[in-house]
């Protein structure tokens, strides 16, 4: 292992995207990540494409673990986890309210076994009102956190649901912050604490600063749907599609050279950033018409000499050759006997004394048990009559490609 948080253990119980992803940044940044799953697997084992019994969903929000998989509900199952709750830094999980303390693993029981643990309970409302004990998938924070009207259709007045999981991973990033914040008052005071995070409250704060910015001042508010700001975002040209940004003046100034229309720069209903707001529908109509007069490259090279924000809209298969994303070195191949090369982005944040790295692909079920196992003191014979019990349960590569 290397990177930051080498030394580090952290045990994992998450399923799904929000809990698995958070840990799997805190892996890449070397710490120790066992995955605990139930025989059966985690859901996202199941999903996407596939190869020779590899998720690439699952690869791609478990890579740098080990994993462990086992019968929780067993009391040797329990003892095992128990065991490895004892030897770590850091316990996650996201089973809904008072699920982790009917399994028998609880944190005042878990603090019983390493009192200095950081306890983390991910959920998707928080652990009390009305929502709490309520199942939650992505799309049901985005209509409770105000996501959905932010995407409502202007010309139909229908909330739209973003189509990627951005409450999900959103919360998965305040949860690897959150976990390192802890880990670092721990290295001051000695003690652990209980970390409690709910995608509702994550994307609430998250959305705040400029979507529900103008509920702020109490008494003053003024409807978000009228003072959202107005993000020119994507435009048609004579060959593609672009998006530029005119929000300052001299941004504006810019496109309206670019664009050779000049003349807009004399139009009232554009002079401040004000009124550029309040005439919107007209701004984007107007730029909108000349955007098509124009080849995407040409046009880019003009709004570049502007400096005026902009870029291709690149589809999900062009932006693996994409001249920045290749100089940022954004996507690694890595080269795996099982299943041969597979392409993953690496970790954003970049450290120069202690790097972080993809470890390794994500393990199959079960994996690791035997070395985990081992490392609790579990002789060879006692692993081998756990997996023919049903405590432990593995599954390898699939025979198919």
């Amino acid at each position: 292992m290397t990177g930051p948080l080498k030394g580090v253990r952290i045990l994992d119980l998450t399923t799904m995207v929000s809990g698995p992803m958070a840990t799997m940044m805190l892996a890449d940044q070397g710490a120790d990540v066992i995955k605990i799953e139930s025989p059966r697997g985690d859901h996202m084992r199941h999903v996407s494409a596939m190869n020779r019994g590899m998720s690439a969903s699952f690869l791609s929000c478990n890579r740098s673990k080990r994993g462990l998989a086992l019968d929780i509900k067993s009391p040797e199952g329990l003892a095992i986890v128990r065991k490895l709750a004892a030897t770590a830094d850091v316990l996650v999980q996201n089973f809904r309210p008072g699920a982790i303390e009917r399994m028998g693993l609880g944190e005042d029981i878990v603090r019983e076994l390493r009192p200095d643990i950081v306890f983390v309970s991910i959920s998707g409302f928080g652990e009390t009102g009305p929502y709490a004990g309520q199942r939650v998938y992505d799309p049901v924070i985005q209509a409770l956190c105000g996501l959905a009207d932010v995407q409502t259709d202007y010309a139909t007045g229908q909330p739209r649901m973003v189509r990627t999981i951005v409450p999900d991973k959103t919360t998965a990033v305040a949860a690897a912050q959150a976990i390192t914040a802890a880990l670092f008052a721990r290295s001051q005071t000695g003690e652990g604490q209980h970390v409690r995070l709910a995608m509702l409250d994550t994307m609430v704060a998250y959305l705040w600063p400029e979507a529900i910015s103008s509920l702020t001042f109490v008494g003053k508010e003024i409807d978000p749907a009228e003072g959202q700001m107005g993000l020119d975002l994507v435009y048609e040209t004579e060959d593609g599609y672009i998006t530029a940004g005119a929000v300052s003046d001299s941004e504006w100034q810019g496109m309206c050279r670019a664009l050779g229309r000049e003349d807009l720069l004399e139009d009232a209903r554009f002079a401040t950033a004000g009124a550029r707001a309040q005439n919107r529908p007209a701004r984007r109509e107007i730029v909108g018409e000349e955007m098509r007069k124009w080849q995407s490259e040409e046009l880019l090279a003009r709004l570049d000499r502007e400096d005026v924000p902009a870029a291709p809209v690149l589809t999900r298969w062009q932006l693996l050759d994409d001249a920045q994303i290749e100089a940022n070195g954004t996507i690694e191949i890595h080269e795996d006997e099982t299943l041969g090369r597979v392409r993953q982005p690496r970790p954003a944040a970049r450290f120069d004394r202690t790097p972080a790295a993809v470890q390794a692909l994500a393990p199959y079920l079960g994996a690791d048990n035997a070395a985990i196992l081992g490392e609790l003191g579990y002789s060879g014979t006692e692993i081998e009559r756990l997996a023919e019990a049903g405590v432990l349960a593995s599954r390898g590569p699939a025979t198919d490609c």
